[in-house]
């Protein structure tokens, strides 16, 4: 690389010499030389394009993600379904001729909801539909019968501290967006135990529901009381809302059967495009394929495992291989909080300068409009104009906040990031639930969101120079 770097600052020396020029001029006239780097790779960007949506690729990761989660179903991390997914991966990835398949051991949280009910008692009997919360404890086996408390926040949960003693706590807290209130499902067991409550039901973070409660982990802590905990669905807890703002007592009986059990060992699951001039260098792309215990786990992260082992797929079909080797990763134990990446990155920061960019795709696989990305100035600059070569399907928009959970490790430490942008306007209505199947996934967008991920993969690992960091 250094002598690389010789060459180009010789090819440089005559503009930038002979008259004061800034730094600044310098890199200008470097930059356009990328810019007409990148410009050559058009072709091959019509190629992978063509190949995707409209050639005999077409459909292909919609109808291999269609058999996948109608053969294994639900992933749940530590589960059995999760192991023979995984197997399973291996096994179809050893078929597709791709390069050192391999299974990475890692220890992973294996949680079980077991069976589960709510019913309101009074002020009439009513079945409360619910989804228990990753990690949550069991009630006893008679369950728990108590009054409830509806709050909108936790502000006014701590100003009703003395009424929450002993009492199931219901958040009815108003949807904003997920990153601000998915904070009531990850810490609303830790709050009502903090004040005495013995059990907490959380309204489903969501925008749309039709009594569908969305499940997902939350967060104990050492030092405060841990309380079963459970989501409910938007209709419920608006409904209790009313019924205690008209003063009415409102009583529930909630049983839940779940069980933590020891770690497990599961394996993020790995194969190459190995490179053919720089080997040790790595552009990794990923999703993950644990999911929760409902639905297919088809959009979460089905759609985003798929299109990745894809862009391996649609290079090695069009003969090409970059200078750089192309890493699919498919994570193990994302949901429970990144555990198999975490340990991904442990066991692989060591060699982390060779690491070129990181890209995951775990927002939904549905219309893509381009990519997030976090990394430097020049970097950025750098992916602007690779991102033109998705003209084609007007996918040519980069935005920021790069990471995801499974490459967050990375981000961290400067690597460049880069997530799959699409429109997600109803990505929330389905995550976490029974909804999350194979009916939400569109396989004209899968097509779109492959060429887009194969695209900005391949060129990346294909330039000379690795991004700046």
């Amino acid at each position: 690389m250094k002598f690389l770097f010789l060459i180009v600052f010789i090819h440089l020396l005559p503009q930038c010499t002979g008259k004061p020029l800034s730094q600044d001029d310098c890199y200008q006239h470097a930059f356009e030389e990328i810019k007409r780097e990148i410009a050559g790779y058009s072709n091959i960007a019509k190629a992978i394009i063509n190949l995707a949506v409209y050639g005999n690729a077409q459909n292909r990761s919609y109808e291999r993600l269609a058999r996948f989660v109608d053969t294994v179903g639900p992933r749940l991390s530590g589960s059995k379904n999760l192991e023979m997914a995984i197997k399973y991966m291996f096994s179809v990835l050893q078929e597709d001729g791709l390069e050192n398949v391999q299974l990475e051991p890692v220890k992973v949280p294996h949680w079980e909801r077991g069976e589960e009910s709510a019913m309101m008692l009074a002020p009439r009997n009513h079945s409360i539909a619910i989804l228990g919360l990753g990690s949550s404890i069991a009630t006893p086996p008679e369950g728990i019968t108590a009054e409830v408390l509806v709050v909108t926040s936790f502000d006014e949960l701590h100003k009703k501290a003395q009424d929450a003693k002993g009492k199931i706590v219901v958040y009815n807290q108003p949807f904003v967006n997920y990153e601000e209130t998915v904070k009531y499902r990850l810490q609303g067991a830790v709050e009502a135990g903090k004040v005495g409550a013995v059990a907490s039901l959380i309204r489903s973070i969501t925008s749309f529901s039709i009594n569908s409660p969305h499940t997902g982990w939350q967060q104990y802590q050492s030092n405060v009381p841990k309380i079963p905990t459970a989501c409910i669905s938007v209709e419920d807890a608006e409904m209790m809302a009313r019924m205690s703002s008209r003063g009415t007592r409102i009583v529930v009986t909630l049983k839940m059967g779940a069980r933590t059990y020891p770690d497990t060992v599961s394996f993020n699951t790995v194969a190459e495009i190995v490179g053919s001039k720089y080997p040790e260098q790595v552009v990794l792309v990923s999703g993950h394929l644990d999911s929760w215990d409902v639905g297919q786990g088809a959009m979460d992260d089905g759609g985003g495992a798929f299109i990745s082992w894809e862009a391996l797929s649609l290079i090695k079909d069009l003969g090409l291989r970059p200078k750089r080797t192309l890493r699919l990763v498919l994570w193990t134990a994302e949901e429970p909080g990144g555990v198999g990446a975490e340990q991904y990155y442990q066991l692989h920061k060591g060699k982390i300068s060779n690491f070129d960019i990181v890209m995951e795709s775990d927002s939904g696989t549905f219309m893509p409009m381009g990519l997030a990305f976090t990394g430097s100035d020049k970097a950025r600059a750098i992916l602007t104009e690779i991102m033109q070569l998705l003209q084609p399907i007007n996918a040519t928009n980069l935005y920021e906040n790069g990471g995801e959970t499974d490459t967050v490790y990375w981000v961290r430490d400067g690597i460049p990031g880069a997530s799959l942008r699409d429109d997600i306007s109803k990505y929330f209505w389905f995550h976490h639930t029974q909804g999350d199947t194979m009916t939400v996934q569109d396989p004209s967008q899968m097509n779109l969101c492959a060429a887009v991920w194969t695209v900005v993969s391949y060129v990346i690992a294909d330039m000379e120079e690795m991004l700046p960091r």
